[in-house]
């Protein structure tokens, strides 16, 4: 779309100099220290690539747009203000590596995401694998595109049609029981099957181009779906939190799907977790 073409042009280029960062890095072996971002016993794994990868973004946005607010995973676990940067007009939100276990453990399915707010809307959406130079990219009103052509959700109308794919948090406990309970509902209700791939901004993207026709998880922050969320809903689809209510820019649960199957996907999901 002409109104927000430069905003996808910068998207875009900082996406793939960031992906070329971490695609370095997966390919040399992860020459990179390996930590747990919320101390020892969690299983979120940060490395010198996330690091590395999110400031090359960043140098891309910040040349382009100087005066633009950015909001990033690495930005976030050293402490910046949240609140502040996202209440910003204009505000770019960056996952570097998202799939980082994916990353670390040398399997080859990791993305990287570079969305760009404005007034709080999702109005730019850029998810891509960079080791296979595979994008996805989305612009409010534009419509969301995948290899050159315009993607769109699955048809299908039915659990029973779809494969349906999911993440969990790093909690071990009352939410990891409930996102088993809810697989386990999606088989009896015959679902074609489930799919844990471990990177939900490619999840996102699954849904938009049709593979799978729902994805949920109980806990996601706003890099994890900034992009992909826009790409999603653009390509035809719905996303909500999994109690179908309205996305906030805050760490929340996430349930992206054609739209079709939202209401039956959200009726199972708050059946097995309730609010608090």
């Amino acid at each position: 779309m002409e109104k927000w073409k430069a905003e996808l042009e910068v998207a875009e280029a900082a996406a793939k100099v960031g992906g070329g960062v971490a695609a370095g890095y997966f390919q040399g072996g992860l020459a990179a220290d390996v930590k747990n971002a919320e101390g020892e016993g969690s299983y979120n794994l940060v490395t010198q690539a996330d690091v590395e990868a999110e400031r090359a973004v960043i140098a891309v946005i910040k040349k382009a747009f100087p005066h633009h607010a950015v909001y990033g995973e690495e930005l976030h676990e050293a402490g910046e203000d949240a609140a502040a940067v996202l209440a910003a007009e204009d505000v770019w939100i960056v996952d570097p590596i998202d799939g980082t276990s994916n990353f670390v453990h040398g399997i080859p399915h990791f993305g990287i995401s570079v969305a760009y707010y404005h007034q709080g809307v999702a109005t730019v959406g850029v998810v891509g694998n960079p080791l296979y130079d595979d994008w996805y990219t989305a612009v409010r009103g534009g419509g969301a595109f995948h290899k050159g052509k315009r993607a769109r959700v699955s048809p299908c109308t039915r659990i029973d049609e779809v494969l349906v794919s999911f993440g969990y948090f790093y909690d071990r406990g009352a939410m990891m029981e409930a996102t088993l309970e809810v697989c386990r509902e999606i088989l009896l209700r015959k679902g074609h099957g489930l799919r844990r791939m471990g990177a939900a901004t490619l999840d996102l993207a699954h849904v938009g181009v049709g593979s799978t026709g729902a994805f949920f998880e109980y806990e996601l922050a706003p890099w994890d779906f900034a992009a992909g969320r826009l790409f999603v809903e653009e390509a035809g689809g719905r996303v909500t939190t999994c109690h179908g209510e309205p996305l906030t820019l805050t760490k929340t649960s996430v349930l992206a799907s054609n739209g079709l199957v939202h209401d039956e996907m959200v009726a199972i999901m708050g059946e097995h977790f309730k609010r608090t």
